[in-house]
């Protein structure tokens, strides 16, 4: 009887684990979720008030000023990632991201809506535990601007992003698709 008492604490305890996943992917959410509309929001402005190349650096600095802002804010690990990059030094994903990545890309297939797809849990770092949290951000119409096929970009485009973005992968998406992710690493 005794052998089975710590499976039975362990089973036990499950409940109180998710009731905390649930708690901290709140609180991940209302905190790092709103900077994603800032994001669009500039980028949106940004197109109509400079044409497509002119709002390269909105994704290029603003995004991530705005995710190091967040950052800083909590103490926690924020940033964008894709299977495909634009930037390798800032969105290159570690296996965890990838594995989550290639998840939402077949459940998207099957029909999922991406902007739904998230996934958060708690694993080992390390030997510590850090929560970890991703969100899917889909190709939107200002995204197709600048991610969509190339054959469909403004004259000029592709030269300016090859100049911003020497090693660009991230092309040839079309709307709804999971362009990348929005990623946090939380230290418990």
């Amino acid at each position: 009887m005794k052998t089975f008492m710590p499976l039975a604490l362990l089973l036990a305890a499950m409940p109180v684990l998710a009731q905390d996943i649930a708690t901290l992917t709140a609180d991940t959410k209302k905190t790092v979720l709103p900077v994603v509309p800032k994001v669009v929001s500039a980028m949106q402005e940004a197109v109509a008030e400079k044409g497509v190349a002119g709002a390269i650096p909105v994704c290029k600095e603003q995004a991530p000023a705005l995710i190091k802002e967040k950052r800083q804010e909590t103490g926690w690990d924020i940033r964008r990632v894709s299977l495909k990059t634009r930037n390798a030094e800032r969105g290159t994903p570690d296996l965890w991201e990838v594995r989550q990545l290639a998840d939402f890309n077949i459940r998207a297939a099957n029909g999922e809506k991406p902007e739904t797809l998230e996934k958060s849990e708690v694993v080992n770092i390390d030997g510590k535990p850090v929560f970890r949290y991703i969100k899917a951000l889909p190709v939107g119409d200002v995204c197709l601007k600048c991610h969509g096929p190339v054959e469909q970009f403004e004259a000029g485009l592709k030269t300016k992003l090859g100049e911003s973005y020497p090693h660009d992968q991230a092309t040839g998406y079309a709307k709804g698709e999971v362009r990348g992710a929005l990623t946090v690493k939380r230290p418990l």
